[in-house]
């Protein structure tokens, strides 16, 4: 029986099953309990390192700091953590490494810092940035001595290797892509918890949008939670409001990720607009749920498993052979036009 078999049994990611047989916090309890039961039920036993000194295991740590609004505490059903991790996982076991999962909530940040520091953490460790701040990096740095790289953010003064989107250049491709069809009355839906890499493609939006002689209108930005798949009675309130001013609503909308287009798709559907005919949306990410909406989400991909190659490559390199120099790595995005977006039909829309 392999982590891998006990994770299809209970239906979860191999990253919950390891948290579960690790004893990490990261996971609810009925989950936890259901992962132990099988592994009890079919004789699990974790392979223990002192059994094999003369050919002693090497693992990679995947660490996370969850609860902090985008990364949830079951961050692995996650769909774009989801994927980055499946990658990862197959990158370290074709580098001979296996992958460990550490997770630790935001809430007590100082007091797992200091439990982590004291707990051996694998041969290296993969940080997923994307909610952390320069001075959680720069915390961490000073009290972990495993080799580290950063995963999905990147603070240029920072002594440590980093890999990130270019989240620039995929949000200035979603603009360009509105106004080359015509759009001219462009919205924008932002995730209402920032992060460096939202601030990143807003600026490449704008910049996209003024390339072309437009702006973002003044009332014509919304926000709204980014971790929601369904409709949101936040945004329909917005929507609502705005509509009630007379204003016509803009013919496209670019969400700052996926989650948030797909959200926009089915709320703008349930006011009676019908997409792209009446308003044409566009995301950033490209997570499979983008091809299982209606219509098929028009987006900016991110080269997900380069990215996670790029990070294990570079972490066993810091392992086996500390390069004297750190490395910030940017991988390019790819945009991928679908359904969700085509040429503005009318001028303006008013509520139906």
């Amino acid at each position: 029986m392999t982590m891998d078999e006990i994770a299809k049994l209970a239906g979860v990611s191999k990253s919950a099953v390891s948290i579960a047989i690790n004893g990490k916090p990261g996971i609810g309890t009925e989950t936890r309990e259901r992962i132990l039961k099988i592994a009890q039920e079919h004789g699990y036993a974790p392979k223990n390192r002192e059994e094999d000194q003369d050919s002693p295991a090497r693992s990679i740590t995947f660490l996370v700091f969850a609860n902090s609004g985008i990364v949830l505490e079951q961050y692995y059903q996650q769909p774009f953590f989801r994927e980055l991790i499946h990658h990862i996982e197959v990158r370290s076991r074709m580098s001979g490494y296996s992958l460990l999962f550490s997770s630790v909530d935001m809430g007590s940040f100082e007091r797992d810092i200091r439990n982590l520091a004291e707990e051996k953490q694998g041969d290296g460790i993969i940080l997923l940035g994307t909610n952390l701040d320069k001075q959680h990096i720069e915390e961490i740095l000073a009290r972990l001595s495993t080799p580290l790289v950063v995963l999905d953010t990147c603070f240029e003064t920072l002594p440590v290797h980093f890999v990130q989107i270019n989240n620039v250049m995929g949000a200035y491709q979603a603009g360009s892509h509105l106004c080359e069809l015509g759009h001219k009355n462009i919205g924008y839906i932002a995730s209402n918890i920032r992060m460096r890499n939202f601030d990143d493609r807003k600026q490449g939006f704008i910049a996209a949008l003024r390339e072309h002689g437009l702006e973002i209108e003044e009332g014509n930005e919304f926000s709204i939670a980014p971790t929601i798949l369904s409709s949101q009675e936040s945004l329909k309130s917005q929507l609502t409001a705005y509509l009630q001013t007379g204003r016509p609503l803009p013919t496209a909308y670019y969400c700052e990720c996926d989650y948030i287009a797909i959200s926009a798709i089915k709320t703008l559907t349930e006011l009676g607009f019908r997409v792209p005919d009446d308003v044409s949306v566009v995301g950033f990410d490209n997570i499979s749920e983008s091809v299982i909406v209606s219509p098929e989400l028009t987006t900016v991909h991110v080269e997900k498993e380069r990215m996670a190659q790029l990070a294990v490559d570079l972490l066993i390199q810091s392992i086996e052979s500390e390069p004297a120099a750190k490395h910030k790595i940017m991988v390019d995005t790819r945009f991928i036009e679908r359904l969700s977006s085509s040429s503005p039909a009318h001028a303006s829309l008013t509520a139906k």
